[in-house]
């Protein structure tokens, strides 16, 4: 049957159960289930703030984070620049950032206290670049700008206190 996968369901189908569950958030119903759950252990959550567009699903993140029990939700301003976020963590004055794993590996390298649940912005990079730049490889030997500077490997974490 035309508009069916293997599995018979119909794309009108398969989106249904998102739908419904999207639509139920934004209502604010909860499930039996979900209200038989225990309270959480803790009710703050630090998240990463920068400006940055990419970083909007943080902001509306706040009434869901709050519909599941979380009763501060704070955003703390981070630098941007050599590793801000990842300090954060490592030094406690975030819980949560939403990043790209890459930003984090120079930390990670050098034993910082921080786990990755999952990498993010992985199609979020855009080169901006004059007509002599048609392909990667017509990068060559130019200067490229960007937001955050490679530290040398020689930074051991965590940095000294003098």
């Amino acid at each position: 049957m035309a508009g069916q996968g293997e599995s018979g369901w119909s794309r009108r189908e398969f989106l249904r159960g998102p739908t419904l569950a999207g639509t139920a958030v934004i209502l604010g119903l909860k499930s039996e289930s979900a209200a038989a759950e225990p309270p959480l252990e803790t009710t703050r959550i630090r998240i990463h703030d920068a400006p940055i567009t990419c970083f909007a699903p943080v902001y509306i993140a706040e009434e869901l984070l709050k519909a599941e029990g979380f009763t501060n939700v704070q955003y703390v301003k981070t630098p941007l620049i050599k590793g801000g976020s990842s300090k954060a963590l490592a030094e406690g004055k975030i819980d949560i950032t939403q990043n790209d794993t890459a930003g984090h590996l120079m930390e990670l390298d050098m034993g910082a206290p921080i786990v990755i649940l999952g990498g993010i912005h992985t199609g979020c990079w855009e080169l901006f670049a004059n007509d002599s730049v048609r392909t990667l490889r017509d990068l060559k030997g130019k200067s490229v700008a960007a937001p955050e500077a490679v530290r040398p490997p020689s930074l051991v974490w965590p940095p000294s206190s003098g």
